[in-house]
């Protein structure tokens, strides 16, 4: 995926061919035939709370990614720290289509795990094979 070097708010995403030339790509993940490519990287992932890459804030998933400051600050509705007060104001932000980092993306108070499911039980994992709690 070719990337031009311009610092602009918007993008378009081409493909090229020898025959047509260029084609203006509007869906990108359908067009990479992938659930979720995330912006930042253009690599792909089950989805975008798991994602992992340098070019994002592994706390409020923003790019890019957020400074540390010597205090992180503590969220106790999610029970997870952030980088600083601007990291922990962009997780609260939700978008007109998704829920915030925050509702998606949280430990759970009494085990402590990181979890990204609506449904959780302590002590046990997801098997994605039978799908349960194992």
């Amino acid at each position: 995926m070719f990337e031009g070097h311009v610092d602009a708010s918007k993008r378009i995403n081409l493909l090229y061919d020898d025959v047509e030339r260029h084609h203006v790509i509007t869906n990108v993940t359908g067009a990479m035939a992938k659930m979720y490519v995330f912006r930042a990287c253009n690599k792909s992932c089950r989805n975008d709370i798991t994602h992992v890459c340098d070019q994002t804030c592994s706390d409020c998933m923003t790019s890019p990614p957020c400074a540390f400051s010597d205090v992180r600050v503590r969220f106790d509705v999610c029970n997870r720290h952030f980088r600083s007060r601007t990291c922990f104001a962009n997780d609260k932000q939700s978008t007109s289509k998704r829920k915030s980092v925050c509702e998606r993306k949280r430990c759970c108070g009494t085990c402590g795990v990181f979890v990204t499911r609506e449904s959780h039980v302590c002590n046990k994992r997801y098997c994605e094979n039978c799908r349960q709690y194992r």
